[in-house]
């Protein structure tokens, strides 16, 4: 069993829905139509949305990890509630469509130092929940082709791309070829064209967990981010 802090909008958040919608799954648990979406039946999509799916629309902000030998999901949630209780949202800013390396995502469209300064400390308060890689995780995550900064990264905390490394960024679709991309592109941009307008809030810590390795993600826990404002970076 594996679990991983996110952030998600509110379920009832109209960003929520139309991700859903594109994606077919909720990360809530909920039922969600197959629509067509810019001429992309769900069969259409499927190749693009494989991963994106499972995991659910979220952005990372402590990825994937099994509980270290002593820790529990009931202490995690309590200290998330704690750290809730102490910790302010970031900044709202508006999101845009972005390519990013071949996968479509949504990302802020402006520098977001004091989200970035909130994922690191989220990053390294909960690492002690965090059991360490296995050697198989470690191999898993291909250490001989990452920078060495990425790599430090890894071994570090368990993932390369956090700290400095770090980019906030909400998954839509697979790593895709130039052709297909534009084609998920002009449906994406039609589909969020509307919502896009409308600034976001980083404001709550959503805990996931994978019952089994390749099972979907699906969100156990909320907590909303009430404390002072979030530090700058």
């Amino acid at each position: 069993m594996r679990y991983a802090l996110y952030y998600s909008p509110s379920a009832d958040h109209p960003l929520v829905a139309a991700a859903e919608h594109w994606l077919g799954r909720s990360l809530f648990g909920r039922e969600v139509p197959g629509d067509t979406i810019g001429g992309l039946t769900p069969q259409a999509r499927a190749p693009w949305i494989a991963s994106p799916r499972r995991y659910g629309f979220h952005a990372t902000l402590k990825a994937p990890f099994r509980l270290a030998e002593g820790c529990d999901e009931a202490a995690l949630i309590a200290a998330i509630d704690a750290f809730a209780a102490t910790t302010g949202p970031a900044p709202a800013a508006r999101l845009g469509l972005e390519n990013l390396r071949g996968f479509l995502a949504l990302t802020f469209v402006r520098p977001t130092p004091e989200l970035d300064a909130l994922a690191a400390e989220i990053v390294r308060d909960f690492d002690g929940f965090r059991a360490p890689m296995s050697p198989e995780d470690r191999a898993r995550r291909q250490p001989e082709r990452l920078e060495e900064a990425l790599r430090r990264n890894l071994d570090t905390w368990g993932y390369p791309y956090v700290m400095e490394a770090f980019r906030f960024h909400m998954t839509l679709t697979e790593r895709l070829d130039a052709a297909d991309a534009a084609r998920a592109g002009e449906a994406l941009r039609q589909h969020f064209a509307e919502l896009l307008e409308t600034p976001v809030t980083v404001d709550r810590i959503v805990l996931c967990r994978e019952p089994a390795p390749g099972a979907p993600f699906t969100s156990i826990h909320a907590t909303p981010l009430i404390g002072a404002a979030s530090k700058t970076a």
